[in-house]
């Protein structure tokens, strides 16, 4: 197996801001597998809320390149068990070697990865939505009505909140779900619960830190709106804690480890009677185009990712207004593009 990486800047079409601060730009890493003459591409993108550094990712690759290089990729499953006992400790990182490798598979094998998945054709009735960062209310209603879209996902985490929310209702029919990123307590979760609802607020995600997901069933017993998981539920290990507190749970390739791993998230959820939305961090082309594999098998798509960066590094997956075009390429249908924003 031949092992590079790459590490970019993406700088970001405005500065995004969420409940835990304010971002300009992004770095990203992306992985390239090579085995048998085809080419497989991963993506791991750098959160400093999560403490994650794609220098130590760099170190770590170096120490270890030797023993990867030396695991074949036989199947994406087997693969996924032999890296987990070198990259398992850092889930970004595992996930752009385990997105890779379904990449490269599917070009070993000269078909799409849904496909080899047994997935199936996307639904095309599952639109993702596009995110609206925290600001003020006129820039807020300035960028919908710069993004026409079927769906808004607006961050909160503010005093204004339910003004925020009560603006963009009166600006839009469009469906509205709304991510607080861990910005409330219980008595505002409760309170703003029951406002979004009467604003016709499709569903909450994360309202409270994750370290007060017990507080989460006194939160159901008043309100009746939906309550997604997402910093609460970063793994297959946090899936069954979150049944009893949230209606659904949100995925994201990075925080789980990559395809493989939200394939079993998936199953476990399904059987606990979780909703599941497929998600994803500010990242290129590479990364959604993994994550879009999962669409068909999920309730509700939140990958506007690349639509957020300035300048894609690469090509892949898009959404047009809001509706997923799949490339007619093998494997994840990416490929990285002649650009020149190397970090």
């Amino acid at each position: 197996m031949q092992i590079s990486w790459k590490i970019f800047s993406l700088p970001l079409a405005s500065v995004f801001t969420i409940s835990k601060g304010s971002f300009s730009q992004r770095r990203a890493m992306i992985v390239q597998l090579k085995q048998d003459g085809c080419v497989g591409y991963g993506e791991a993108t750098e959160i400093s809320y999560y403490g994650i550094s794609l220098d130590s990712f760099t170190r770590l690759l170096t120490h270890h390149l030797a023993d990867l290089k030396r695991i074949e990729l036989t199947s994406p499953q087997d693969y996924f068990t032999k890296i987990s006992g070198i990259l398992g400790h850092e889930p970004f990182l595992l996930s752009a070697f385990d997105c890779a490798a379904h990449d490269l598979y599917g070009h070993l094998n000269k078909k799409p990865t849904r496909e080899m998945l047994q997935i199936g054709e996307p639904n095309s009735f599952k639109p993702t939505s596009f995110t609206i960062g925290i600001g003020e209310i006129n820039e807020m209603i300035g960028k919908i009505h710069a993004t026409p879209w079927p769906i808004y996902k607006i961050k909160l985490g503010t005093d204004a909140d339910v003004d925020i929310v009560r603006s963009l209702r009166e600006e839009t029919k469009a469906i509205l779900r709304v991510d607080a990123n861990e910005g409330w307590t219980a008595e505002e979760t409760i309170e703003n619960g029951r406002v979004m609802e009467a604003l016709g607020v499709e569903f909450i995600e994360q309202p409270m830190p994750r370290d007060a997901d017990d507080e989460m069933g006194s939160v159901l017993e008043n309100t009746s709106i939906r309550f997604i998981a997402d910093e609460s539920c970063q793994q297959q290990k946090d899936v069954t804690r979150c049944k009893g507190k949230y209606h659904g749970i949100n995925i994201k390739l990075m925080k789980c480890g990559g395809l493989t791993a939200a394939l079993s998230m998936i199953e476990e959820a399904r059987s606990l009677g979780l909703e599941i939305m497929i998600g994803c961090m500010t990242e290129s082309s590479i990364g959604i185009s993994a994550a879009a594999q999962l669409i068909p098998l999920v309730d509700y798509v939140d990958l506007d990712g690349a639509m957020l960066i300035k300048k894609d590094i690469a090509s892949g997956v898009k959404f047009n207004q809001g509706f997923p075009v799949f490339p007619d390429k093998n494997g994840l249908g990416c490929q990285l593009l002649d650009v020149d924003q190397q970090a």
